[in-house]
């Protein structure tokens, strides 16, 4: 009797094992393309779905929106993934490639992604572009989901780079050409220093942008460097306007 248990036991524990590295969440239904397509939300049909990098989401309690008639019923009973992040409604926008879009589409992506998990109950996988036969993740899936980590990534450095280095502010006159200056809160950066303008040329950016750099304590990161009084003012990215005094707040550059 005991070993039998003991077997049963362990069986039990490898079926459940097995269920979980298969994705098996309740009610996580694998659908083909053909059957969500029946689930547009139209009389006689049985639901309202729409699939978004392949996940299938329950839109129901979204009607007026998805529902027929609504200004989003093109998303329903399909993926549409590419829609989500250029926002073209036609036949040819409402596609599930996302070949070479650009990291803010990818972050649209993402972020409707969140929305629907956050407010709709998700139903399962649709078997195709993202999700094999078993509903495991496609080598698109893996490529689009690494793509999507990148652009997260390059999202937070450029928002710690804004930090860093404010943008100033500027104005333009055919009278006195282009005034830069810095402020504590040009940029839309508030702080408690204002800093001085500098030229900034940064990897993946034509030309240069005017931005707002601090002229003392120690260097951006470094908290503790007993070397420099001299904030980021050293900082091999950025360049002083020329004819500008080092530590002028402001700057006129001539047309």
């Amino acid at each position: 009797g005991a070993m039998w248990r003991g077997a049963a036991a362990g069986l039990l524990c490898l079926a459940a094992a097995w269920l979980l590295s298969r994705g098996f969440e309740p009610r996580a239904r694998l659908l083909r393309a053909a059957e969500l397509r029946r689930y547009r939300g139209a009389p006689g049909e049985p639901g309202l779905y729409l699939a978004l990098l392949g996940r299938v989401f329950d839109v129901e309690r979204g009607r007026k929106h998805y529902g027929p008639g609504g200004a989003y019923s093109g998303l329903a009973g399909r993926d549409a993934t590419r829609a989500f992040a250029s926002g073209d409604f036609t036949p040819a926008g409402l596609v599930d490639t996302v070949s070479g879009l650009s990291p803010a589409e990818l972050l649209s992506i993402h972020r409707w992604l969140s929305f629907y998990s956050d407010n709709y109950e998700p139903v399962g996988k649709l078997v195709g572009r993202f999700y094999d036969e078993n509903g495991a993740p496609t080598e698109a899936l893996r490529e689009v989901e690494a793509a999507i980590e990148e652009a997260l990534k390059f999202q937070a450095e450029s928002e710690q780079r804004k930090q860093q280095f404010p943008p100033c502010n500027s104005e333009w006159s055919s009278a006195k050409g282009t005034r830069f200056w810095c402020s504590r809160q040009s940029g839309g950066v508030h702080r408690d220093w204002a800093g001085v303008p500098r030229q900034l040329f940064s990897p993946g950016w034509q030309g240069s942008r005017c931005v707002c750099v601090r002229s003392s304590g120690p260097p951006w990161g470094q908290p503790h460097s007993q070397h420099s009084d001299r904030g980021d003012l050293d900082n091999p990215h950025l360049r002083q306007y020329e004819g500008c005094p080092p530590l002028a707040e402001q700057c006129v550059l001539l047309t």
